[in-house]
């Protein structure tokens, strides 16, 4: 092992023993199952921006992001951005403090909890719906972060890629199920600071390495298309085909994913005061806009150390995900400090990682112990077995989780983006529905949720593969249709109770 990858492991050891070192710190503070799964909604407004902000990420931010405009430039990376910026901002702006007060109102520690108080389900239909989709859709998400972690230690030790996301899991479990949602959140924050040195470490040093901005900008303009934003191209392709407005709009549509992402809403719940998420939307939309920009720019900037030689050309967009990987390993081979901060760099993809999967199996567990458990089979359980349950379902999403990771060319962001579109279909219509929309009854929502799913696979293992027109973005047919599933079931049966409908007008 040389030197170099002896700093780097100390850099990476020191910043997993400081999240484990959390997660046994706030264990002791987990009293309740609210403790556990919302840290008893007493969060700041700057914990609650930045965790938010990094739950949401996940190691796509790091890998999937410049890998995709590394390998194929511009266009589907910025429009993807531009959507998820809008989302950020829109979702802050129109959900959170509605969401805040009416989940405080109705006593909802979770998502389905909130969905089934809303409207008065005393059936158990929506909660176990709803904790059914958590479960469905989580578990591919939370595979991604482990794929991603399997790829980092894969490129840069050259070890079993199995054993790399067992090791990583097992990291992310420990705190996770020791400190449940508090030390998620302040595990998250820190995260987040790490990840941003890692990207403005990376891009001064790739810009270096480059020889300059200009050396960036030319070698993207050697490749067709590149540099547009209305050309589909690669590093590869002689011409560049349409990215046309159709393919633009399915892209944009991954804003509206926001307002269904249960690990990103919860945040929104656990604030301590509804009044301050005005100045966590301020730091968080901020955050958000910067990183991505930066890890667009960074992408462009490896393609650039390619064709100086610096690092190796990348095959494909699966393995262009490993490129801060590459320059991080590049930039160890100069001394002591530079391999520090290479060290710091992949502290931040393992960040990107954590901070997204620890949300995800907290929110996949409460689906199981919470909404199904309890609220669907109506178990009659203690704060300390729910929680004990909790945590042997966060170890459960985690196998399963690394089980559907196993192949190491899995691709991080197309993992990602099939989660983002399930959950965006399936709870972001009723949720905007449920704070927006008084006469949404319970057979609405049970339409819409149900809907939407069916529609995000129908979609896209049977019309998206037709390819021309219909090559779009599963997220966003999925979406309408519940919306219209919503509307028409709401309308078509029996008005909400007047309790229900005094409730919403009041909050």
């Amino acid at each position: 092992m040389t030197s170099a990858n002896v700093f780097i492991i100390i850099a990476i050891v020191i910043y997993l023993v400081g999240m484990l070192a959390i997660g046994a710190v706030y264990s002791k503070r987990n009293k309740t199952s609210s403790d556990f799964y919302l840290g008893g909604r007493r969060l700041g407004p700057v914990v609650v921006a930045m965790s938010t902000e990094a739950s949401d990420m996940s190691s796509w931010l790091l890998m999937g992001v410049p890998g995709l405009a590394y390998f194929c430039g511009l266009a589907e990376a910025t429009w993807t951005v531009i959507g998820l910026a809008v989302g950020t901002y829109l979702n802050w702006l129109i959900v959170a403090k509605r969401l805040r007060s009416y989940s405080a109102k109705l006593d909802a520690i979770t998502i389905p909890d909130f969905f089934s108080h809303r409207y008065r389900d005393k059936s158990g239909l929506i909660e176990g719906i709803a904790g059914l989709i958590i479960i469905i859709f989580f578990v591919p998400y939370t595979a991604s972060g482990f794929a991603a972690c399997g790829k980092l230690f894969t490129n840069l030790f050259d070890i079993n890629y199995m054993t790399a996301m067992i090791i990583s899991a097992a990291v992310i479990v420990a705190y996770c199920a020791m400190g449940g949602f508090t030390a998620a959140s302040v595990t998250s924050l820190i995260q987040s600071i790490v990840m941003t040195i890692a990207l403005i470490v990376i891009l001064v040093f790739g810009i270096h390495v480059a020889g300059g901005w200009d050396a960036v900008v030319a070698n993207a303009k050697t490749v067709p298309g590149y540099l547009s934003l209305t050309s589909s191209t690669d590093i590869f392709s002689t011409a560049p085909g349409k990215y046309g407005f159709i393919t633009i709009c399915s892209t944009l549509a991954w804003g509206f994913g926001y307002f269904g992402m249960p690990h990103i809403l919860n945040h929104f719940m656990a604030i301590e005061d509804g009044e301050k998420l005005t100045i966590s939307r301020r730091i968080g939309s901020i955050w958000v806009v910067i990183s991505m920009t930066v890890a667009i720019v960074i992408g462009l900037v490896g393609f650039a150390m390619s064709r100086a030689g610096a690092i190796t050309t990348f095959e494909s967009n699966s393995a262009a995900e490993a490129i801060l990987v590459k320059i991080a390993a590049l930039m160890s081979q100069n001394g002591i400090l530079p391999a520090l901060l290479a060290g710091v760099v992949l502290a931040g993809i393992l960040a990107s990682t954590m901070s997204t999967a620890d949300a995800q199996l907290l929110a996949a567990a409460s689906g199981i112990s919470h909404n199904i458990l309890r609220g669907v089979f109506h178990k009659e359980l203690s704060n300390k077995q729910e929680m004990t349950i909790a945590r042997i379902s966060v170890l459960g999403v985690a196998i399963l989780g690394i089980l559907l990771a196993r192949d190491p060319n899995s691709n991080v962001f197309r993992i990602v983006s099939f989660a983002w579109g399930g959950f965006g279909a399936c709870f972001g219509p009723l949720m905007l529905f449920s704070l927006f929309w008084k006469r949404c009854n319970k057979y609405g929502a049970i339409a819409g949720m149900v809907s939407g799913g069916v529609m995000i696979f129908v979609w896209k293992y049977l019309v998206r593969p037709l390819g021309g027109a219909w090559n779009i973005y599963e997220l966003l047919p999925a979406f309408i249709v519940a919306c219209i599933a919503i509307v028409v079931v709401s309308l078509a049966t029996k008005e909400p109770e007047a309790e229900i409908v005094a409730e919403f007008e009041n909050i």
